[in-house]
């Protein structure tokens, strides 16, 4: 995990990301959401769940149950140092370049759509470039995009712990616009800061991957939902012929 990797070398990501920074970020942020967490949670029902599970039980539609903020900015975090690398930046390849091409018209009018949404964040939050497969239903939140077209990428932002999780999206990048994951580096300067990560920091190997697991689990849950559909007309298939076979009896008794 690179998370345990950056603990142990605290400056692997200078001169883009200071120790300074990460001690911080980590030691006072990360780990008591981590700490808190477990705390709220043992002896309840959330205990053993996965930590997806626990965001998206603890949002509630919303109405946000005590442990959904520890939860979520757990995860978040996690996802966030994830989608690092020394040295990382560039431009993708592959089908995720193809993708971002596809839905976003070129690779730097991507960037500039996710450099905005981070920029104008308002306040503490997130922005994330997330993969959208949910065929436009979304049972536990508000759908950003109701209309779009599924099965593709999109860029959104979301306040405080919010993560796209919530909306049954595949998050596949993050960056954290929280004041505290860039003051000691930029000061006030966010814009520097989500260039610098864009730029120098990003995998977008890790963010490839994501993109494989995200669609493998939408095929999935297709097949799912065909079996579904397929068995529910094969129940009702049946129930007509035993309907059919008992009125035949009756009109014969008769």
């Amino acid at each position: 995990m690179l998370i345990k990797f950056l603990l142990s070398r605290q400056n692997a990501l200078e001169p883009h990301m200071s120790k300074d920074t990460l001690e911080y970020h980590w030691g006072k942020h990360h780990r008591a959401y981590v700490e808190n967490l477990n705390k709220q949670i043992v002896g309840t029902e959330l205990d053993g769940m996965s930590l997806e599970d626990v965001i998206i039980v603890s949002y509630n539609k919303g109405n946000m149950l005590p442990p959904f903020n520890n939860a979520a900015q757990a995860w978040n975090h996690e996802f966030f140092w994830e989608s690092m690398k020394p040295g990382g930046g560039g431009k993708p390849s592959g089908e995720l370049l193809e993708l971002i091409e596809r839905d976003f018209g070129s690779f730097d009018r991507f960037l500039e759509e996710f450099k905005s949404a981070a920029a104008t964040q308002f306040g503490s939050g997130w922005a994330w470039l997330a993969y959208k497969a949910n065929r436009l239903n979304v049972d536990n939140a508000v759908n950003p995009f109701p209309s779009e077209k599924d099965k593709k990428l999109v860029v959104v932002k979301s306040p405080n712990a919010v993560n796209p999780l919530v909306w049954d999206y595949s998050p596949l990048l993050t960056i954290d616009v929280w004041e505290h994951a860039y003051f000691l580096d930029f000061e006030n300067r966010r814009p520097n800061y989500i260039s610098v990560f864009m730029d120098k920091l990003v995998s977008w190997e890790v963010v490839s991957k994501r993109l494989e697991i995200a669609k493998a689990r939408a095929t999935k849950r297709e097949m799912e939902e065909e079996r579904r559909k397929k068995e529910e007309e094969e129940e009702n298939s049946e129930d007509e012929a035993v309907e059919v076979y008992v009125d035949g009896d009756e009109s014969e008794s008769e």
